[in-house]
């Protein structure tokens, strides 16, 4: 119910920006540590240090203090209010309507032809450069972003939801926030922002491969090509440069018939991004719908999923107590 609500939530209200939204207050507290920590003139080795210092730290307090508002409320309050702070806590940590939000915004501006709009909008939600993008190369950036982000903005909070409650799954929103900040590959964080780095990649692991999964099952319910996209998720998923992301992107790029992937430029240098799918397709705005489509499919089939394992668990097993509810 907790999770259902979220996801309500989310749908109707969307992700409200405020400088007190919690993924934005534990944005300030990581630049205040990274400020206080990270040195220039540090060696490589004290950069990784102080940088697995800094991860460790918001990890831990993250998870700590929403178990404290959760130990709180179910100390002091009754029933409604205690599952309304949990419903509030999960609903700040995924965000499938922003992420359709920003993709029809793009494909707004694509349908009038506004590509001087669209390059802006696009260049909200990915790091490329995005000036001089044509209709194709902004769409391959927007279903890219659109499917990678079906992990870490949904499923992958919604998992640890469902594994160890809310502390959990603000616990994973805050190592997603720190990669975001520092899990850089460039001279700045290559030492320093390595263990937020893999931090993201271990608790994303499992979270994207169900989403590659999922992805095939939501092709076959929404009339795409499901069998495609298992071939492609399962010959292309491994060529992303993230061990994540290629699972949530491969899948989609087989169940559109087309390929993602290609030459991006960041700061004016050009990187090569292996293909995953084959350009069966010319990608075009109405890929970015297709994309929005393949992901609520997704949400609410992992939702499905994870209401029943739950529904069973509560009945015949742990009686509604999660593995982390000992700690």
């Amino acid at each position: 119910m907790t999770a259902a609500l979220a996801f309500l939530l989310d749908a109707l209200i969307g992700d409200p920006r405020s400088k007190w939204h919690p993924v934005a207050v534990i944005g300030r507290f990581i630049a205040v540590l990274e400020k206080f920590l990270y040195r220039e003139k540090a060696s490589n080795g004290q950069k990784f240090c102080c940088g697995l210092f800094l991860t460790v730290t918001v990890a831990f307090l993250a998870y700590f203090a929403a178990r404290l508002m959760t130990r709180a409320t179910q100390d002091t309050f009754n029933l409604p209010l205690i599952a309304a702070v949990q419903v509030f806590l999960l609903w700040f940590t995924i965000s499938p309507k922003s992420l359709a939000s920003a993709g029809g915004e793009i494909y707004d501006a694509l349908t009038v032809g506004n590509l001087p709009l669209a390059r802006q909008k696009v260049g909200y939600i990915v790091g490329r450069d995005t000036e001089g993008l044509d209709e194709g190369e902004i769409t391959r950036a927007t279903v890219e972003t659109i499917a990678e982000n079906t992990t870490d903005g949904i499923i992958a909070p919604l998992f640890f939801f469902f594994v160890g409650g809310v502390p959990l799954a603000v616990m994973y929103r805050a190592a997603n926030t720190m990669d975001s900040m520092i899990g850089y590959k460039n001279d700045k964080y290559l030492f320093f922002g390595r263990a937020a780095a893999r931090l993201d990649d271990v608790l994303n692991f499992i979270p994207a491969r169900i989403t590659g999964l999922l992805t095939i099952i939501a092709a076959f319910i929404l009339g795409y090509d499901a069998k495609n996209a298992a071939k492609i998720l399962w010959r292309d998923a491994k060529k992303h440069p993230s061990p994540n992301g290629g699972y949530a992107e491969a899948p989609v790029a087989g169940a559109l018939g087309v390929r993602l992937g290609g030459v991006n430029y960041y700061f004016g240098q050009k990187h090569f991004r292996a293909y995953m799918g084959d350009a069966n397709t010319p990608l075009a705005a109405c890929h970015i719908k297709d994309g929005t489509k393949i992901m609520y499919a997704v949400t609410l089939l992992f939702l499905a999923a994870g209401c029943l394992i739950e529904v069973y668990l509560d009945a015949f097993l742990l009686g509604g107590i999660t593995i982390f509810d000992a700690f």
